[in-house]
């Protein structure tokens, strides 16, 4: 692939990194994980090869996400991840470089910021432009963000949930979270060592949540059988979950997330708590398909909740009509 100096958009999230190119749409969607020679600190896989290792690797190699609450964790590997990825889709050496728009967190620090900027230049980017998650995902669920009236937004992904009321093209109030996906599928591993004595990954963990996970109870109990490591023998062993159990083990990490929602409406002014009565909540990020958790959220707030068209690529499609439109959208951004 070769879209010269074309603009582009990315959504370096924990778990996904997506990239938009201006007048194409999104050419990449690979997890945000490398593969480490240990002996030698190389990298020899990025991407779904790196997570295809994942848990099967040999001794010689560590798999690492170098993205953690949805911020640059290891800035070595985060380099070369975001090198490698925007090298597949356009050349480094053409003519000009590409200016670049890149989602991050509602409540990213100055050193953070300056990490994503430098790991993208390295990469090759012209000038790099930030805009906070929430608001790209506001824009890619093609709310009015223009217009005064208050759009609110939940946006739950790998690392952070975002909540944050939007007006007038800027953030009112915000939450950052250091919540969400990934410390779910932390909770299903921890009950299920504490309560059967057996030992799964964090991606089999992700894979029980998408399948039985839920917010609310459901009309039919849902179950699966799950294959594991004995921790007490270290032999394979065999047992059965069912929702119930993935709900009480994910109960904190939901319920933090309810409890941010609640602080930002509490924050809210009386105009913009009156749009957002009337406009309900949004819901994005792949934290959003979670069984019943729509229900959950109107239960705790009584507000109307609707999840985003395609949530997993809200923030990028946002983003990257961001880059399609740049003048109109110039004052989204956080630098």
């Amino acid at each position: 692939m070769d879209f010269l100096s074309k603009d582009m958009a990315m959504d370096l999230g924990t778990a996904n990194t997506l990239i938009y190119v201006k007048g194409k749409g999104i050419v990449l969607d690979e997890p945000s994980m490398v593969a480490v020679a240990n002996e030698t600190g190389r990298v020899i896989a990025i991407g779904r090869e790196a997570k295809s290792l994942a848990g099967r690797h040999t001794k010689g190699t560590s798999v690492t996400r170098p993205m953690r609450d949805g911020v640059i964790h290891d800035f070595e590997a985060a380099s070369f991840m975001v090198q490698a990825f925007l090298g597949k889709v356009f050349r480094r050496f053409s003519f000009s470089r590409p200016k670049l728009v890149v989602a991050v967190p509602v409540g990213i620090t100055s050193v953070e910021k300056r990490a994503v900027i430098e790991a993208s230049a390295m990469a090759g980017a012209g000038k790099i432009f930030l805009i906070e998650e929430p608001m790209a995902a506001a824009i890619g669920a093609g709310l009015p963000i223009d217009q005064p009236a208050g759009q609110m937004v939940v946006d739950i992904g790998g690392g952070t949930t975002e909540v944050a009321i939007i007006s007038k093209f800027a953030v009112s109030c915000s939450e950052s979270l250091r919540v969400a996906g990934d410390e779910a599928n932390e909770a299903i591993c921890r009950f299920i060592r504490e309560q059967h004595g057996m030992g799964i990954s964090e991606m089999m963990a992700e894979v029980i949540k998408m399948k039985i996970g839920s917010a609310v109870p459901l009309k039919k109990t849902l179950e699966i059988k799950l294959r594991g490591k004995d921790l007490a023998s270290g032999m394979p062993k065999i047992i059965s979950i069912t929702d119930a159990d993935i709900r009480l083990a994910m109960k904190e990490p939901t319920q933090a997330i309810i409890e941010a929602i609640r602080r930002v409406l509490e924050k809210a002014s009386p105009d913009l708590a009156s749009d957002i009565a009337e406009n309900g909540i949004w819901l994005a990020g792949g934290g959003s398909l979670l069984k019943g958790l729509r229900a959950l959220i109107h239960q705790a707030v009584g507000l109307d909740v609707e999840k985003t068209e395609d949530p997993l690529r809200a923030v990028i499609r946002g983003a990257g009509s961001v880059t399609e439109h740049f003048d109109y959208y110039r004052d989204v951004f956080l630098n």
